[in-house]
């Protein structure tokens, strides 16, 4: 897509992948306008990206209809809104499935999955009376498969992929692009040495939005910057007991336990 002169709003972009998605979009042209939590990161990022920059929480709705609506009236209409924003809490005791309070499982699903629906349910109207629109999604190889350690991450990203799967099959045929980037193991403060992703090729963030915009220029739903994970995904559906042993076996050698 052509982002020449176009808005792109970018959350979570203070850092990470985030930060890497506003740089691209940058290279092609566009006016960034980078939106995080951290506003001071945000700001410094639109400083040197000469954008726009706010404050925001993408788990308050209001705060995030509000910043849509003050985007499109003070910088213009956003073309592409990288809807970025995640967090991880790995499981408090890792021998324990469900050891995640209610409130960490709030967090997740407050950030995770709402942040995703609190964007397009402003965005999308806006877009259908425009005819065109494009929303990208940051989800997660664990949306495809699992994350071992983290059952709230795990639960959410599944969902966000749905939510998203759910954009594309209603709306994919009425201009608006959406698009689920779904990397494994990237180099960012959220991935652990702990962490089965890093064990399985760590990509930077860079690697990732290039992956990003290359997916979004063919019309691709489904981005893996990790090919592998696809490879994954089909074994996980042609054989879920099978997937589900072989997991199994990787979570107990991440917890130094003997084979079954």
């Amino acid at each position: 897509m052509d982002l020449d002169g176009r808005v792109v709003a970018v959350t979570g972009a203070a850092r990470g992948i985030g930060l890497a998605l506003a740089e691209a979009a940058h290279a092609r042209g566009a006016i960034i306008v980078a939106l995080d939590r951290d506003g001071a990161g945000a700001e410094a990022v639109a400083v040197r990206l000469g954008g726009h920059a706010c404050a925001l929480d993408v788990a308050d709705p209001d705060a995030v209809a509000e910043t849509i609506a003050r985007i499109e009236a003070e910088t213009g209409p956003i073309a592409l809104y990288c809807s970025n924003a995640g967090i991880l809490e790995r499981d408090p005791d890792p021998g324990l499935a469900t050891s995640a309070d209610p409130a960490s499982w709030e967090r997740a699903w407050s950030v995770n999955v709402m942040g995703h629906v609190h964007a397009a349910r402003v965005l999308v109207p806006l877009w259908l009376a425009r005819g065109e629109g494009a929303f990208l999604g940051t989800v997660s190889a664990a949306g495809l498969l699992s994350q071992i350690g983290s059952a709230t991450y795990s639960a959410t990203k599944h969902a966000a992929l749905a939510f998203l799967e759910h954009l594309a099959i209603a709306h994919g045929g009425d201009g608006i692009r959406i698009a689920a980037l779904c990397p494994q193991g990237v180099d960012t403060a959220m991935l652990g040495e702990a962490s089965a992703a890093a064990r399985d090729g760590v990509l930077l963030p860079a690697s990732v939005a290039e992956a990003a915009f290359d997916g979004m220029a063919v019309g691709k739903f489904l981005i893996l910057p990790h090919p592998q994970v696809a490879d994954y995904a089909r074994r996980r559906a042609d054989d879920p007991e099978r997937w589900l042993a072989g997991m199994a076996r990787l979570r107990r050698s991440m917890l130094g336990e003997p084979e079954a």
